[in-house]
């Protein structure tokens, strides 16, 4: 099968379409044929491997995991013995470790759900990492209500779009940071307000917020507290021990809460989102679509900052 792979840290010139050796699948696995995939800034992180904590996870002096791609949807090819809800020709999306970038690969069976048939390929790609890291900002670590002011600092990015729309269907009122040319785009998919913070500081409009999750975190926490509520909640998609620890600070010496936050992997979370696109009340923005030899180029423009919503691989 055809895989796009590398074997040392660098720029995305280091990686290489290659043939290599299908996966075997493992009682607990699935076989997915992959239509689509999505680019997230973890690739990247792991494709340079920086910063050097990354390297704990992926290997000190080269990558162990020779292909990138945690996001997946597809077609099931063939199933482990233990797999009970799965069955081949299901089309599915979920999240592996890796491999995702490549024409076939195993997932675990817990990690996929059923596809949306209203949702293509390339949308249902879009969806596990960004929407979930946005579901457990806002809900878990955000603890958003109904009628709670929120607002998304990086409104256009893959998390953020994703933000936007969930903040909305838990019935806050939603208020999106982006730049002048995605200002109609955020409004389209659901924003109450939208701030341009080219012509305007969100720090000091005087407006304070129950909830501020923070997608791309380029503003600093002492910023981002002064927009707060006295009861407010930050969160941040940044997370470093410094951050750690001013956070545990932030708790012990006032009312406001800071959270630097690492999405984890609930399956259950999955479930949820679907549900939410079936209903159509959560709808993927897809801002460029590459091909698999194109992945290089995909993630140069990933790590430029600007996507407007999810970067997609059609394999």
């Amino acid at each position: 099968m055809k895989a796009m792979v590398y074997h040392d840290y660098g720029s995305p010139d280091v990686l290489e379409l290659q043939e290599i050796d299908r996966p075997i699948v493992d009682d607990d696995q699935v076989l997915v044929r992959v239509h689509a995939a999505s680019v997230n800034r973890r690739d990247w992180h792991f494709l340079t491997g920086t910063p050097f904590m990354v390297r704990l996870m992926a290997g000190l002096r080269v990558p162990r995991a020779k292909v990138l791609g945690i996001d997946v949807a597809g077609r099931v090819e063939a199933i482990g013995r233990n797999v009970s809800k799965l069955q081949p020709g299901d089309e599915v999306f979920g999240s592996t470790s890796h491999g995702g970038f490549a024409e076939v690969v195993c997932v675990p069976e817990n990690e996929l759900v059923l596809k949306p048939a209203r949702l293509s390929f390339e949308g249902a790609a879009a969806v596990p990492a960004a929407a979930r890291t946005a579901l457990q900002g806002l809900r878990d670590h955000g603890q958003v209500q109904p009628g709670q002011e929120v607002l998304i600092n990086g409104a256009s990015s893959g998390v953020g779009t994703f933000a936007v729309q969930i903040a909305r269907s838990f019935g806050a009122q939603v208020t999106g940071v982006c730049s002048t040319r995605n200002l109609d785009m955020v409004r389209s998919i659901g924003a109450d307000q939208v701030i341009d913070y080219t012509q305007e500081d969100f720090a000091q409009t005087g407006q304070r917020y129950d909830l501020i999750l923070d997608a791309v975190a380029k503003r600093s926490c002492s910023d981002c507290r002064r927009a707060l509520s006295p009861q407010g909640i930050y969160v941040t998609t940044e997370f470093s021990p410094a951050l750690l620890l001013r956070a545990q600070w932030v708790s012990l010496t006032g009312s406001q809460k800071m959270v630097p936050m690492l999405a984890g992997r609930d399956p259950r979370d999955l479930v949820f989102l679907r549900e939410l696109l079936e209903a159509g009340r959560v709808t993927p923005v897809i801002d460029r679509r590459y091909t698999l030899s194109e992945l290089p180029e995909a993630l140069r423009y990933l790590g430029q900052g600007h996507a407007q919503g999810k970067v997609v691989i059609t394999v």
